[in-house]
């Protein structure tokens, strides 16, 4: 919880996601001595310094060693420690692939992973700082719970949840000067439970991370000038996904658009894609992200406007999805 902080909610309007997170691990590690933070060369630049200030006994750099620092983490886990690792989100899931997956994922080991940096938020750094696969490889580990905050409030929900459960978790977050979706921390969050953000019942938009905010955005802008109904869901959780969420948009909307900082392949579109198809339902569907290629180097607005991430280019997926003709049906069930 991020009350009893040494700062105050209200400053949360000129913190960055990073800031936040940093501030809410440190008030939860004066409360849990067995928790230790861990990085590469980056706890400035991921915020985890922040910790280190408050515990510098219990904090650790490894230097640019990532694959060891996952190692190592999975080492301390082991000896009853809870290690909350963080680095940017192309060193964690590229090039610490391999640990992640079997010293920590495979071992259950009770590992925090904050990565930072995630999809295209670094993108003016170049197409091998953006990291746009992330949300596929760590989903695809058997053990790992995988989530992709809105903004800083919701980051410091995931970390608190996070460390409260056991085992292998990825929170994934931007560079960190994301704007806020939330108000507030006052709202429910729980881990496996999407948000509905907006109502609607013509089409649903299920977005996550800096996504949300733009598809909030289009859902009013189509509202106010076109009378279109747009259910937004916040799915905060890719894994596990929320899929009764998902199902509920399908059997109320029929028509469900996702919407991610990432490759089309494999992230949230594609999990939801799964449960639709194993539902047997049929619905009008499409993925919005980066189309199965690398990004173009760019300043992350731009990038999320180029391909069509952001409220502007939603709204012209909407209004193409709503065009679409398809048989109506009672049961939508397959005849086979």
């Amino acid at each position: 919880m991020a009350e009893g902080l040494t700062w105050t909610i209200a400053d949360a309007d000129h913190m960055t996601a990073r800031e936040i997170y940093g501030e809410v691990l440190t008030q939860i590690g004066m409360q849990r001595p067995d928790i230790v933070a861990m990085t590469a060369d980056l706890a400035g630049s991921t915020k985890i310094g922040t910790f280190q200030k408050k515990f510098p006994e219990r904090f650790f750099n490894v230097g640019i060693q990532e694959p060891n620092m996952f190692s190592l983490a999975s080492g301390m886990a082991a000896a009853g420690l809870t290690p909350v690792v963080s680095t940017f989100a192309v060193f964690t899931s590229l090039r610490s692939a391999e640990q992640v997956r079997t010293d920590i994922d495979y071992q259950k080991r009770n590992v925090k992973i904050i990565a930072t940096h995630g999809g295209t938020s670094f993108g003016q750094a170049g197409t091998t700082h953006h990291c746009t696969e992330d949300i596929a490889i760590m989903r695809s580990f058997a053990n790992m719970t995988v989530i992709v905050p809105a903004d800083g409030y919701e980051t410091a929900k995931a970390v608190t949840a996070a460390v409260e459960m056991d085992g292998p978790v990825y929170i994934r977050i931007g560079r960190g000067f994301e704007p806020p979706v939330y108000d507030s921390m006052d709202y429910d969050f729980e881990i496996g439970k999407a948000i509905e953000m907006h109502e609607g019942t013509d089409i649903t938009l299920i977005a996550c991370g800096v996504t949300v905010l733009q598809a909030v955005e289009a859902a009013k802008f189509l509202q106010e000038n076109s009378g279109l109904s747009v259910r937004v869901l916040n799915m905060h959780t890719i894994k596990p996904l929320d899929e009764e969420a998902v199902m509920k948009a399908v059997m109320d909307t029929r028509r469900i658009v996702t919407v991610e900082d990432h490759n089309t392949n494999g992230g949230l579109g594609t999990a939801v894609a799964d449960v639709i198809a194993a539902s047997g339902k049929g619905c009008a569907f499409t993925k919005v992200g980066i189309p199965g290629i690398y990004a173009i180097v760019g300043y992350p607005d731009d990038l999320l406007a180029h391909y069509k991430m952001d409220a502007n280019g939603l709204i012209e997926t909407v209004n193409q999805i709503m065009r679409r003709d398809f048989e109506e049906d009672e049961d939508w069930e397959d005849e086979a």
